[in-house]
Formats: C-alpha cells, sequence, structure tokens
C-alpha cells in the first residue's frame, strides 16, 4: 500500500506518495526509469514529468536526495551563476524554507553566519547552506507537488537484472523480484550500478597522464601539500623499528610512479552534522570496537608539531555545521574505499560500516584521548552529533560520501584539457566550475621514512567551462536508451571537478530532457538532436555557456599615497606558497593569501628601515571577506621584544578601510612584523605594514 504524509509548503498541506518497499508487487511501466534517488535522479524525475512523460524514481535506500540530504550542506560549485534550470530552483526553495520562522529553533535568523564558499548574498534568492533535514524536506515537498512516483528501498539485482533487446534496455529487476521496464533508464546512482549490470564500459581509480595528455592525473606526490602530515612522523609500529611492521593503513605497495595510472580512488568520509548547542548535542562516544591503534598517526602527528584543528567545520543554519576533512589525519579513511566502488552490497555496507567506527573512534580521540593536545581535546569536546539530524543513526547518517566510484568510458571523455579550456566542447549541457580537486588516495612512507599522503590536487584559476553532452551517454552499440548524468564519462581529475552537487542536478535535468527528446523522436539517445536538446534546456533555464562581467577597474591603493613608513608584500620575506589574488584590490599591486592552507608553513616577514629610534603604531592591511581567518597570529618584534597579537580578518579594518591597529611599540633603527597561517580558521592575507611615528 502507498503511504502518504502531508509536508507544510507555504501554509499548505500537500499530499506526497512514496511507495515502500514490496508494495504493488509485479511489473511497472513507465517512460523513464531513474535509478538512484540522488539529487541527480530526483531532478531528473522532475524533469521528465515537467516533458509529459510517466517516470519512477527509484532509491536502493530509504532516503532519497543523496549527499545533498545526507550531510554535505556547504553547496561547492566554484561559481554559482552558472547553476540554473531545477538545480537552482532547489537552491530558491531552499531559501524560502529558512525565510520561514519556524525553520529558526536552535538560533536566530539573524544571528546566522554562513562561513562556506558559496554565501548567499544581501537581496539573493537562493540559500546555499542548509541543514539535511532542511534539504529533505524540501525535496519531499517538491515531490508531492509535482506527484513524482519515488520507490524506495529496492535494490538493483545487479548479476542478472538487466534486461536487454536489440541494443536496448527492456527492464531492470530488482532483488527483490519487482520489475521496472521503461523505455528509457537513467543512472543517477554514485556508484554506476546500472550502468555496469547493463554492460556499459567503466572505468575505476585514476589513469595514467599520458592516457588523455594530462599533467594532474595518476600519481601525483608533488601536488601532495595539502592536508599533510607534519614532518617526522615514524610509520612503524615500534618508531625506527621497520621489522615491527607498518602502522594501520600506510599502503606498503605505495606511491606508486609518478604520473602513472592505479586502481586506487579517493578518499570517502562522512559529512557529519554537529551542533554546540547543549539542548541538542549528543557528546562524542567511544564506539564499541574501538581500536587505538588506528589512531597512533594522528597522536604522533600532534606529538611531532601538528597544531591544527583537523576539520572543516562550516556553519550551517541553528547552530550545527557541515564538517570536513582537514589536515594530515583527519575524517577522510584514507585507502580503505578501493574495493567499494565494484563490492557486492553485503561487502559495501561491510565497508561503510568500518567507515563509520573510524570516524566515531576518530573523534572519540581528538575530544578525549590523553595524548591529543589539550587546546585540540576543548575545541573538539565543545561538539557532538546532532539530536534532531539523523536520528534513527544517534546523529550519524547512512549516506557515505562517494567522492567518486566507477566513471563511463563513453565516446567523449571530459579531461583536464576541457576544464581548463585547451579543447572544446561544442555540444554543452551544463558547466562546471569548481577547482580539478582529488583527495587524498593513499598513504605511504617516503624515501625519508617518513608517513606522506599522496593524491590530494588542488588546482583551479580557470574560468567555468561546459560539460559535453557526449559525456553523460554511453557508445551506441553498448545502450541506446541509458543516460549516465552522475558517472559521467571523465577522467579521475576532470571528475574531480565536475562532482559537485548542483552540476549533477544540473546534468540530471539534461538527462532527462534528452530522454523525452529520445522518445518524441523516436531515436536512441546518441541521435538526439543537439540544437533541439539545447534550444528545451535553455527554455527551462539551463546555463550552457559563461562570459564573465568585464573585470572591475583595479582600485589598488598606491603606496606613495599612503602615510607612514610601508613595507608591501611585495617586499616582504615569504616562506611556503602564498598565491597572488585575482582580485583587483589591496594595496599595491593587490595582496596575497594562503589558498586556506592552514597548515603553519607559510609565513610572512615584513622589515622596515625606521627614520629615527621611537614609538610607532604598527598596522597591518588585508581586505575583509567571510572566508578569512578570525586569529592570524601577528608577531611583532621591537626594541621591548617580542609580541603576539591576533587578528580577526573577517572584520573590516579601522584605519581607512584599509588598516589596523596592532599596537604601539619601541623600536631602533628596524622593526619586523610577522604574519602566519598557523592555527587558523580560514584564509590567511598579506597585504602591507605600516609604522606611524607616535609623538608623545
Amino acid at each position: 500500500m502507498k503511504t502518504a504524509f502531508f509536508p507544510v509548503v507555504a501554509g499548505l498541506l500537500l499530499p506526497c506518495v512514496i511507495i515502500p518497499a514490496g508494495a504493488e508487487e509485479g511489473r511497472m511501466e513507465r517512460d523513464i526509469v531513474v535509478y538512484g534517488g540522488t539529487s541527480a535522479g530526483l531532478v531528473a524525475g522532475i524533469q521528465a514529468l515537467a516533458m509529459g512523460k510517466s517516470v519512477v524514481v527509484i532509491e536502493p535506500s530509504q532516503r532519497e536526495g543523496g549527499l545533498t540530504t545526507g550531510g554535505l550542506g556547504q553547496t561547492d560549485i566554484g561559481n554559482k551563476m552558472v547553476i540554473g534550470g531545477l538545480s537552482r530552483d532547489f537552491y530558491r526553495r531552499i531559501a524560502g524554507h529558512y525565510h520561514r520562522p519556524e525553520a529558526w529553533k536552535w538560533e536566530a535568523r539573524e544571528d546566522y553566519r554562513d562561513s562556506g564558499q558559496t554565501r548567499t548574498e544581501k537581496g539573493e534568492e537562493t540559500m546555499w547552506t542548509f541543514e539535511p533535514s532542511a534539504a529533505l524536506a524540501v525535496y519531499r515537498a517538491w515531490i508531492a507537488e509535482t506527484g513524482l512516483e519515488v520507490v524506495r528501498g529496492e535494490r538493483l539485482n545487479r548479476a542478472t537484472g538487466v534486461k536487454r533487446e536489440a541494443g536496448r534496455i527492456v527492464s531492470i529487476t530488482m532483488e527483490s523480484g519487482r520489475v521496472f521496464a521503461g523505455r528509457m533508464f537513467i543512472d543517477a546512482t554514485y556508484e554506476g550500478d546500472l550502468m555496469a549490470a547493463a554492460g556499459v564500459k567503466y572505468t575505476v581509480g585514476r589513469e595514467a597522464n599520458a592516457q588523455y595528455g594530462e599533467t594532474l592525473n595518476g600519481v601525483q606526490t608533488a601536488q601532495a601539500k595539502h592536508h599533510q602530515f607534519v614532518r617526522g612522523v615514524d610509520p612503524y609500529i615500534v618508531p625506527g623499528d621497520a621489522a615491527s611492521g607498518l602502522l594501520p593503513f600506510i599502503d606498503p605497495e605505495g606511491p606508486g610512479q609518478e604520473g602513472a595510472g592505479d586502481r586506487r580512488v579517493q578518499a570517502y568520509c562522512f559529512r557529519m552534522c554537529l551542533t554546540d548547542h547543549p539542548e541538542n548535542r549528543i557528546p562524542f562516544a567511544k564506539p564499541e570496537g574501538y581500536v587505538e591503534q588506528w589512531y597512533e598517526l594522528l597522536l604522533r602527528n600532534y606529538e611531532a608539531g601538528e597544531r591544527g584543528l583537523p576539520w572543516i567545520n562550516s556553519s550551517m543554519p541553528n547552530r550545527k555545521t557541515d564538517t570536513n576533512n582537514r589536515l594530515g589525519f583527519s575524517t577522510d579513511f584514507i585507502g580503505q574505499n578501493y574495493a567499494y566502488p565494484e563490492a557486492s552490497y553485503a561487502e559495501r555496507e561491510a565497508i561503510v560500516a568500518r567507515h563509520r567506527l573510524y570516524q566515531q573512534g576518530l573523534m572519540w580521540t581528538l575530544a578525549y584521548h590523553p595524548r591529543m593536545p589539550e587546546e585540540v581535546r576543548s575545541q573538539i569536546a565543545k561538539w557532538g552529533m546532532t539530536r534532531d539530524e539523523f536520528t534513527e543513526g544517534g546523529g550519524w547518517q547512512e549516506q557515505l560520501y562517494i567522492r567518486e566510484a566507477r566513471r563511463m568510458i563513453g565516446e567523449f571523455v571530459m579531461t583536464q584539457n576541457h576544464c581548463q579550456q585547451r579543447e572544446r566542447v561544442e555540444d554543452s549541457v551544463g558547466m562546471g566550475a569548481y577547482t580539478m580537486d582529488s583527495h587524498h588516495v593513499q598513504r605511504h612512507v617516503d624515501t625519508a621514512g617518513q608517513v606522506r599522503n599522496e593524491g590530494d590536487v588542488q588546482v583551479g584559476g580557470f574560468p567555468p567551462y561546459p560539460i559535453s553532452y557526449r559525456s553523460i551517454v554511453p557508445r551506441r552499440e553498448e545502450a541506446e536508451n541509458l543516460l549516465v548524468p552522475v558517472c559521467l564519462s571523465a577522467s579521475h581529475i576532470a571528475f574531480g571537478s565536475i562532482r559537485m552537487e548542483p552540476v549533477f542536478m544540473v546534468l540530471g535535468q539534461s538527462a532527462a530532457t534528452a530522454a523525452s527528446l529520445a522518445i518524441d523522436g523516436g531515436v536512441a539517445v546518441q541521435a538526439v538532436p543537439y540544437e533541439s536538446l539545447k534550444a528545451r534546456l535553455l527554455a527551462d533555464g539551463q546555463v550552457l555557456s559563461y562570459t564573465p562581467p568585464p573585470r572591475p577597474a583595479a582600485n589598488y591603493t598606491p603606496l606613495d599615497g599612503l602615510k607612514g613608513i610601508v613595507v608591501d608584500d611585495t617586499a616582504a620575506k615569504l616562506t611556503g606558497d602564498w598565491l597572488a589574488s585575482i582580485l583587483p584590490s589591496g594595496i599595491h599591486q593587490g595582496y596575497r593569501h594562503d589558498n586556506d592552507a592552514r597548515d603553519g608553513k607559510c609565513a610572512a616577514a615584513f622589515t622596515a628601515k625606521l627614520p629615527a629610534p621611537g614609538k610607532y603604531e604598527v598596522q597591518v592591511a588585508w581586505s575583509p571577506n567571510a572566508n578569512r581567518a578570525t586569529r592570524v597570529a601577528v608577531t611583532i618584534d621591537h626594541a621591548g621584544g617580542q609580541t603576539v597579537v591576533a587578528v580577526n580578518q573577517r572584520l573590516k579594518p579601522g584605519i581607512d578601510g584599509l588598516f589596523g591597529s596592532v599596537g604601539t611599540y619601541a623600536f631602533g633603527e628596524t622593526g619586523t612584523v610577522t604574519l602566519s597561517n598557523a592555527g587558523v580558521d580560514g584564509h590567511v592575507i598579506i597585504d602591507a605594514v605600516r609604522w606611524v611615528p607616535v609623538t608623545e
């Protein structure tokens, strides 16, 4: 029987039909069958209905929405202006949800500060950060509004469940025996299970750079600068004794030849939803099955000098977070997911359970283990799981962050060269805009006998780029009526940029549009006329190309217009990787930032020759933003010794909107001020330092 519930949307009760497992036994026939109720799958279903097609969305779990409802409330995209159509509509609906006063239970709406990368600007109609429960409520209201048919709790029989005739999928059968027949099929799973079971060619792991003429694919030890161990962490059970064996989760075969391909998969984790609200917080607990040795490398990393907090704790509404991996040892369970993409359901469940055990044990270790530094324990212990999220799991979700699994190999493969637009795409069905990004893939021992992570790549600096229609359809001889908007045809490093939830929604809508046009025209998906597809996508608000707005004229503040003795960042002694800003603002030629490294390796020393010994007010320049660090350590070397002052770079500087004072000190003939990114919680900006004489 069908279960109906009635979500409230703008004060109205709307019936929402979710079909449980085992209902309507037998065969169901629809124009379009979508396997995978991820964000891409749900949007695909809604678009199919809008085009007058009958459609069913099959979700193997009991919770639709995938990662969007599974903890990934911090929307990564890079440039949200390229998100259109139903994807943008979802984020409008999120904004509408939070416009309702009853949506704010644990904090006042005006107190919420979005610390994410995609901030909501004043007056914007969309909102890009949200609680998991809010995303689920929005999706279920949308399902009710459209009457979308969603079947939950049905898993594909991956061995014999795909029936094919004359190059087309005719039906798919679930483990329960239920059969879903259709004219078109869309695989919207994170794993690509339907695609694989249908015999479509795919790959797992990293290609060699040589395969597609790339530079950022394959083994990448040279790129592995971020989320890295401090130097000096010993890999052996008995420190210094190789015969004692490696500690857990270090790959004895690593790292491999630079740029070579392998079957390793970038790490997974749970995107935890945490809170520091006492009434809603569940303290971190030591899990049953805890293995202390799993965290020995974490403890040694801090004992070797690490001082940062090992998470990115992005603020969500109602004093909650979306918490992600950071530093050398964190929530990513590096190297423990290689088997997942092609594992059986039972094997996958075991891998997911092991990831959960690891992450639960990690949080307890960080908060309460006596070998952890007190300053870390005290900060972590303020937080806990949320009582009103993922209530069936005590705050822990079922949805693992499957960053990458199978990837189709179609006639067209998106690569690094398409992301950087060295090669053109002429048949756009959506746009990517995020950095080419891979999390670490393996943990290994380097030539110095120390622990290192490998696989992290973070390369951006390119404008939004089009994604080819041919990358979401298989080769015609493999399947004429299948589209794959999630596990699309892309190299490892290109997929690292494409794999964002808003983009998956965009591609889900485009896939459903193409499927509907294929039905209307009686043709294979590979034969859908692109001009017809493009016209409908544009009519539905999809963004298929992007012309950046004209760059504003540079508004640099010239050095010769400033009073005092000014030392610009171009004259500072720099340590670590500082990146020049692309924004036409700042003092002299702009400013630099540490790319949110938070690794304690970036420092900038500003040294001034002073006209005479005496007292000077020291002022530091920065450009404010919500993603800046709130406690940048500024060290002032003066005649009386050394003073360290913390600067909040999210706030606008108080002196002419350019400089903030860090105190008045006595100096001799020179003065030095040093900024570093040790122990920070955001981007560190260096622009200029000036010494202003003080007359007594």
